[in-house]
C-alpha cells in the first residue's frame, strides 16, 4: 500500500498520535496505535504499542514500513502479523533519560529513570 492523500504526510515515530489506525500490507486493520517507542539510549525506533480490542499488542520497529499522519502501514500481511506481533508485556520495563540527573549523578548510573 503506497500513502496517499487518504494517509497523510509521512511522520516521524516521535510524532505518532494515539488512536491512528495500524494497517498490514494487505489492507487488514490490526488495531489502533496506542504510542511509539523508542530505545533512548540508542536514540532510535524501537516499535510499536497497539491496541486490538482489550489487548495490547507489540509490533516491533522492523515490522513497521511507513507512518502517516492517519495510518502506520506495516511490512507484513495480516497471516504473518499473527505471528510475528505478540502481546505487549508492560511490565517489561522501559527507560528514559534522566536529563537532570547532572554529571555525577550519571556517573553513579543515575542517569536514567524508570518510566
Amino acid at each position: 500500500m503506497a500513502g496517499g492523500d487518504d494517509t497523510g504526510a509521512p511522520l516521524s515515530y516521535k510524532a505518532l498520535a494515539a488512536g491512528t489506525p495500524v494497517v498490514t500490507s494487505d489492507g487488514v486493520e490490526l488495531g489502533r496505535a496506542e504510542r511509539a517507542v523508542e530505545n533512548v539510549k540508542e536514540q532510535i525506533f524501537d516499535g510499536i504499542v497497539v491496541r486490538a480490542g482489550d489487548e495490547l499488542l507489540w509490533v516491533d520497529a522492523p515490522e513497521v514500513s511507513r507512518i502517516y499522519e492517519r495510518r502506520v502501514e506495516l511490512t507484513v500481511d495480516a497471516a504473518t502479523a499473527a505471528t510475528v506481533v505478540g502481546p505487549y508485556e508492560p511490565g517489561a520495563p522501559e527507560f528514559s533519560a534522566n536529563v537532570r540527573a547532572g554529571r555525577l549523578g550519571r556517573f553513579f548510573g543515575g542517569g536514567w529513570k524508570k518510566r
